[in-house]
């Protein structure tokens, strides 16, 4: 029995010694470990997210958008038109159109009239361009037919729907980054990782400036289509029976005559002076000899 105790005692020792061992591993397993920022990996997730949105360049298939989506995309169309036309009164028709324009809240954005002639007639002409509501537009060229003749007319439409899908795409993805970037500056521990991220942002934010002028402008150009109206007076035709052409042409030739006299006379007079001034010294020296 007295043996018993011993290895008994030795039994007790090694599970306690045992379970220290478990605990010691399971405590290391288990233990939370401690997560530390890192400037360089923030700015490594950056680089790659905006690889992943492809912001630097992005490129869109207007097709493939439309069957993917299963939704149709309003098309972005900037139209155009020119027209001519033969009036009355070349000046009032211009203010008439500049009028139809602030009609539809359109406005001018450049007029011009001048004199033209041809041949003995003379006669008014001019142009102006408007910008009025594309939605406007077909209205607006109706009414500016009605003031006279239509000699020629063209309109043209230019389809951007793909690159405003980009330029927006870009704009987004880069307001994003933006965003990111103004998180990672507040992490920021150093002056190095400070300017760092400023240079970074500088350069996003000049991005966002020129693709927003670039969106503002395409939707200027979308919205309001423009209209070049050319207007120009009839020619006055008249039959003179060749009567004030032959007037008209004597009339020229004597006047050319009367200047080739006075030419003839600038150049012969001072030539006949000094032979008049030679001769009579001439005359003068012999009468004094003679005597």
């Amino acid at each position: 029995m007295k043996r018993t105790y011993p290895l008994l005692f030795i039994f007790l020792l090694t599970c306690v010694i045992a379970a220290g061992c478990l605990s010691t591993d399971s405590n290391n397993q288990y233990a939370p470990q401690e997560e530390s920022f890192s400037f360089v990996d923030k700015m490594a997730e950056l680089d790659a997210d905006e690889a992943w949105d492809g912001s630097n360049g992005m490129s869109f298939d207007v097709a493939e958008s439309v069957g993917s989506s299963g939704s149709s995309i309003t098309r972005k169309v900037i139209t155009s038109s020119d027209v001519s036309l033969e009036v009355k009164d070349a000046p009032e028709a211009i203010d008439s159109i500049g009028a139809i324009a602030s009609e539809y809240d359109g406005y001018v954005s450049s007029s011009s009239v001048y004199d033209t002639y041809y041949g003995d007639s003379e006669s008014m002409s001019g142009y102006i361009s408007i910008r009025v509501p594309a939605s406007e537009h077909d209205t607006v060229l109706d009414r500016i037919e009605a003031l006279g003749k239509v000699t020629s007319k063209s309109t043209s439409g230019v389809d951007v729907t793909e690159e405003y899908i980009d330029v927006e795409a870009r704009l987004s993805n880069l307001e994003k980054q933006e965003l990111r970037l103004q998180e990672i500056l507040e992490m920021a521990t150093t002056v190095e990782e400070v300017l760092e991220v400023e240079k970074e942002l500088g350069r996003v934010r000049g991005e966002i400036e020129s693709l927003t002028g670039r969106l503002n402008y395409l939707n200027d150009r979308i919205d309001f289509s423009t209209i070049t109206v050319s207007v120009s007076e009839p020619r006055n035709i008249t039959h003179s029976w060749g009567l004030r052409d032959a007037l008209s042409d004597s009339v020229r030739g004597f006047i050319a005559s009367v200047n080739g006299i006075i030419v003839f006379i600038g150049v012969a007079l001072p030539i006949v002076i000094f032979l008049t001034i030679v001769g009579t010294a001439v005359i003068l020296v012999k009468r004094m000899v003679w005597r």
